[in-house]
């Protein structure tokens, strides 16, 4: 799913409760449909929510893992993330490669996953500094857009005088000089 066939998609994410059902989706956060347990899925242990990266926005991961246990339905949500994942590479700290020196050396390729508090609070600092990051430059852009804003109403209001004095037969190359 990618996000292009809403109703289609929907349909899709509403039936992903049945028995045997899996459900691959690029960012399934939303979409409005409430995903429906049927009762075999409910004794089951109810759905599974299984992401394969953390997204910059903790929003984003929020909306996921809040998937799996809508109206009070049991499920669960667990994410798998590389220790060598984007998000981390943009957490600039030496505490977090010295941790990762030590996780690659305490886990060298070895398949088994590592369950850490302290790599997901990484993952967690992580996220706030790239959503800081990203506010700072919203609010930038915010700046700048009032300024471009201001000049265009300057231009226009200049443009409206230039406009009504060569309707009333008076030349406007005499005011530029």
């Amino acid at each position: 799913m990618n996000a292009k066939n809403h109703a289609q998609e929907a349909e899709v994410i509403a039936k992903a409760g049945q028995p045997g059902m899996v459900t691959l989706a690029t960012n399934m956060a939303g979409r409005g449909t409430d995903i429906k347990l049927s009762p075999e899925v409910h004794k089951l242990g109810g759905l599974a929510v299984i992401g394969t990266e953390r997204h910059e926005s903790r929003r984003i991961d929020l909306q996921l893992m809040g998937r799996s246990g809508r109206r009070g339905d049991p499920g669960f949500s667990k994410f798998m993330v590389s220790i060598e994942d984007d998000l981390l590479d943009q957490f600039d700290g030496k505490r977090w490669e010295k941790y990762a020196v030590k996780l690659k050396r305490k886990h060298p390729r070895d398949g088994k996953p590592v369950n850490s508090n302290k790599l997901s609070g990484f993952i967690v600092d992580a996220q706030k500094r790239i959503e800081a990051a990203n506010y700072e430059l919203r609010k930038d852009l915010l700046a700048y857009d009032e300024v471009i804003d201001l000049q265009r109403k300057i231009v226009y209001k200049e443009r409206d005088e230039l406009l009504k004095r060569n309707k009333l037969g008076v030349s406007s190359e005499k005011n530029f000089a």
